[in-house]
């Protein structure tokens, strides 16, 4: 029997886990937990099935992720990521998520224009999707894109550090604010992020003692992806269920191996349904 995760205040499943309230998770919510000293779990999810599991699991944010355009896509960046595509998978997870805050990421191109276009594009992508908030990748560049989002009523997370729309920019993948200058200049994106109204923001491969520093500095919640300890964490479903196994960051932790179980599963199929043994007499009508 498998037991819902959010049902009862602090109520433990077979796994282990606790939830510790069964109300829809907010930007309200969020801070929160953030004054409270209470971790943020934040995960992927990119379809309806994998939302529900997801969210059914206790988890507090889902991001729905341009990095859509690398595990469903087979991009190699994601940058050939568009707002229709981002619609589409955020419609999909939003219908299938009853607790978890539900984050999308606005796609390269679509807010760095003008304010005008941002708001126009962040309207198009809330309305068509159905999703609770907008994530950006950016800091002091794109400070008035975000207050003009925010001010038509939409909640935006930031995203510093290691910003993979920017892989072009930067070269590749590599840590981000080693040395001291970009580290400065990290920290005072992340102020001005708070300042412009960011709920949250997402630090993604950077020294863990800056995220320390920012965590810190700011009341909004840290997320972090491979930047140390923070207010939470954030990683891509399809990498800690073991389904990629193309990828293995120092910061990745696997928490199953789908890749052997599907494949072994999709084997036995092959199988039986080579050798006559599917269907047998009891699946038949």
């Amino acid at each position: 029997m498998y037991l819902c995760a959010v049902i009862y205040e602090k109520t433990e499943n077979m796994a282990g886990y606790i939830v510790e309230d069964e109300r829809k998770v907010t930007t309200v919510r969020l801070a929160e937990m953030k004054r409270q000293g209470k971790r943020i779990a934040m995960l992927t999810s990119y379809d309806y099935s994998m939302a529900q599991i997801v969210d059914q699991a206790g988890v507090d944010v889902i991001l729905v992720g341009d990095s859509a355009g690398n595990v469903m896509a087979g991009n190699q960046t994601t940058i050939p990521v568009t707002l229709d595509e981002m619609i589409y998978h955020g419609r999909c997870v939003a219908r299938g998520v009853k607790r978890a805050l539900v984050v999308c990421d606005m796609p390269f191109g679509t807010y760095h224009a003008s304010r005008q276009s941002a708001v126009e594009n962040a309207v198009r992508l809330m309305q068509g999707s159905g999703v609770d908030a907008l994530k950006l990748e950016g800091g002091g560049d794109i400070v008035e894109m975000i207050r003009g989002i925010i001010s038509a009523g939409i909640p935006v997370m930031g995203h510093l550090g290691l910003t993979p729309q920017s892989v072009h920019k930067f070269g590749g993948y590599g840590l981000r604010a080693a040395e001291e200058a970009e580290a400065e200049r990290l920290f005072a994106d992340a102020l001005a992020l708070q300042d412009a109204g960011c709920f949250a923001l997402v630090l993604e491969k950077i020294p863990s003692a800056l995220t320390e520093r920012v965590c810190s500095a700011l009341d909004i919640p840290v997320i972090g992806i491979g930047a140390g300890p923070a207010d939470g964490q954030v990683l891509v479903v399809h990498d800690m269920l073991g389904m990629n196994r193309g990828f293995s960051p120092k910061f990745l932790r696997r928490y199953a191996d789908l890749f052997s179980s599907i494949t072994n599963a999709v084997g036995h199929y092959v199988g039986d349904v080579k050798s006559g043994d599917f269907p047998n007499e009891n699946e038949r009508y």
